[in-house]
């Protein structure tokens, strides 16, 4: 495989399916959903054990492509400077794994998904989904590889629910756990912003009720609500030393434009997101996390007791979506529960987005993390 630098080069996406009727997946709110395409990548080979696979969970904007170029790309994936040779998950060891979650619109059953029963997109028909419900459909697709235990599951910010609800659901499928800026369910203020930038989307004259394909989009009511995102992934300080209170080169006469860079640069995030993300996408997968709740109404660490796996919490300071005491919380309650636990606080001005910048210090701690599971397991198999 060719590579650019450090990368891995060209890679694929791949798709699996399954849940073909009579054996829809059922899901969490009683309904029932087949069949079901899962979007996924690899990277690195899988050892003979079978015992080396690291499944890798994306945030809410994220896909499956977490590394390497797809054919004629200028960038990588999402994650490429902690995936790939020699780099925190390092593809000369490890087999990783990273699937577009259910709902998805990047190749996963979504609601922008054609319906078999009406031969057009689903819409608001699809269904209600949860992140035990994509956590149920990764399942599928970890059988399909004929892999019985991971060594890890990892990912940040929304991939770490998705961690911590996969060592709750499958405690002898997962060696170790590694949730990064993450939660264990959403505060009043987390579903806030999320619940606005719904509005933003529903409030768009193109919506139409969730019945937009084939016409326009609603556009201005998607990039409202990645611009409100967007705010949140950033901090006070980093927003501060890369924008400041300049204006912009081209700043028109006053008319309510863009004048200040900061603007400018959040118009542009609107306005790249909707080339790339279904809007009913976008309403379903905030829903999904508002509504995720580990403790399941019987405390945290009661949810968490008898698991084996291993814990490596990962928060940054200037976080403030997503702040350390939620990571502090679930770091207490592994304790508590007697799960090993190692909770990492690193210093970071790049707020919430820190997960994807600051490689250095997550590449020492998560590579260390993973020889240590490594040697676990293989003793386990001794």
């Amino acid at each position: 495989m060719v590579r650019h630098g450090t990368s891995l080069g060209i890679v694929e996406t791949k798709f699996f399916a399954f849940a073909h009727p009579p054996h829809e997946l059922e899901l969490e709110g009683g309904s029932r959903l087949g069949p079901i395409t899962l979007a996924y990548e690899t990277y690195g080979k899988l050892n003979a054990r079978r015992s080396n696979a690291i499944l890798i969970l994306h945030a809410l904007t994220g896909d499956a492509h977490a590394a390497g170029f797809h054919e004629g790309d200028r960038d990588p994936g999402w994650w490429d400077n902690m995936i790939g040779p020699g780099k925190a998950f390092d593809t000369d060891e490890y087999f990783v794994i990273c699937s577009n979650v259910l709902g998805g619109c990047k190749g996963s059953t979504g609601p922008s998904s054609v319906n078999p029963k009406t031969g057009r997109p689903y819409g608001l028909d699809f269904p209600l989904i949860t992140i035990k419900d994509t956590v149920n459909a990764q399942r599928h697709l970890i059988d399909h590889l004929r892999i019985d235990k991971v060594l890890a599951v990892a990912g940040g910010s929304m991939g770490g629910m998705q961690v911590l609800q996969w060592v709750v659901t499958y405690p002898e499928r997962v060696a170790s756990a590694i949730p990064i800026a993450s939660t264990a369910s959403h505060s009043p203020q987390q579903i806030a912003f999320n619940e606005v930038g719904r509005q933003a989307i529903m409030a768009d004259p193109n919506w139409n009720d969730g019945d937009y394909y084939g016409k326009d989009l609603p556009e201005k009511g998607l990039s409202v609500a990645r611009m409100l995102g967007h705010i949140t992934y950033m901090s006070d300080e980093s927003m501060g030393s890369k924008f400041g209170r300049r204006l912009r080169d081209d700043k028109q006469p006053f008319k309510f434009a863009a004048d200040f860079q900061v603007e400018g640069y959040l118009q542009y995030r609107g306005n790249n997101f909707i080339k790339r993300f279904d809007p009913n996408t976008y309403l379903y997968i905030t829903k999904a996390i508002d509504y995720f709740d580990l403790s399941n109404g019987k405390g945290l660490a009661a949810a968490l007791a008898g698991i084996k796996a291993r814990f490596l919490l990962i928060a940054f300071k200037s976080d403030w979506l997503y702040p350390p005491y939620q990571s502090q919380e679930i770091a207490r309650a592994c304790k508590r529960a007697g799960v090993d636990a190692t909770y990492c606080e690193l210093n970071s001005n790049y707020g919430h987005d820190a997960f994807l910048v600051e490689v250095d210090e997550q590449t020492h701690l998560v590579t260390h993390f993973l020889q240590k599971a490594t040697k676990d397991l293989a003793a386990a198999h001794d």
